[in-house]
């Protein structure tokens, strides 16, 4: 088996970091307005079980992919785009798949102008016209499809499990969407994806359950 090292630029995890970790005299040393955020675990990590079982870099790359979906709402991206870096250690080659989202075929240079040729942020942020044509998907089954040695099931897995139990919302995620509650709740189906039956929204430490991703 070739021996492969996969740049993972991000990492799914299994248990939640806590918004701020603090010294013994109480100054922080670790807040969610830095830049860098260390990955805080007890279990285990989503890659890290595919290595043990057997599969290579890649492999476990696919597997972290898909669990950002679950456990990061608004970066996990099965419906984005992005890039993945191989290194070949036994033939000294790097290699690079594109997989970022595109333009619709029928986009135009004017789609995001008003009436007075001026760019509408309404319009190129927050409408339909800004959805790009997802290729994560595609580019994660390309990267198999060439390197990999597990079972595709065995590594979107771990992903089917986190949404279909679901994950336990950290501090971070909770502040993040009563922030954009009321941007999100503008449109049913996210209203109805994430927040609870009665419209308010989870609290760290509750479990939101994604049964249509799981699906």
């Amino acid at each position: 088996m070739q021996k492969l090292l996969a740049t993972i630029l991000s990492c799914a995890v299994f248990a939640q970091p806590m918004l701020a970790f603090a010294q013994a005299d109480g100054a922080a040393i670790i807040r969610y307005n830095s830049r860098h955020h260390p990955v805080v675990d007890t279990a285990g990590m989503v890659g890290a079980e595919i290595l043990a079982d057997g599969g290579n870099a890649v492999d476990a790359a696919i597997g972290v992919g898909f669990a950002l979906a679950v456990t990061l709402p608004r970066a996990g991206n099965i419906g984005g785009g992005g890039f993945m870096l191989a290194y070949m250690a036994e033939d000294d080659e790097t290699i690079a798949i594109d997989y970022r989202e595109m333009a619709p075929p029928r986009a135009n240079r004017n789609m995001f102008l008003d009436e007075n040729g001026d760019v509408d942020p309404q319009r190129a942020r927050y409408s339909h016209l800004s959805s790009g044509v997802p290729g994560t998907v595609a580019g994660l089954w390309e990267a198999h499809q060439r390197y990999g040695t597990m079972p595709w099931e065995r590594l979107v897995r771990p992903a089917v499990e986190l949404a279909r139990d679901g994950i336990i919302v950290s501090h971070d995620l909770a502040n993040l969407l009563s922030s954009r509650q009321e941007r999100l709740s503008r449109f049913p189906a996210a209203a109805g994806y994430f927040y609870k039956p009665d419209g308010t929204a989870y609290a760290a430490g509750e479990r939101l359950v994604q049964s249509d991703l799981a699906e």
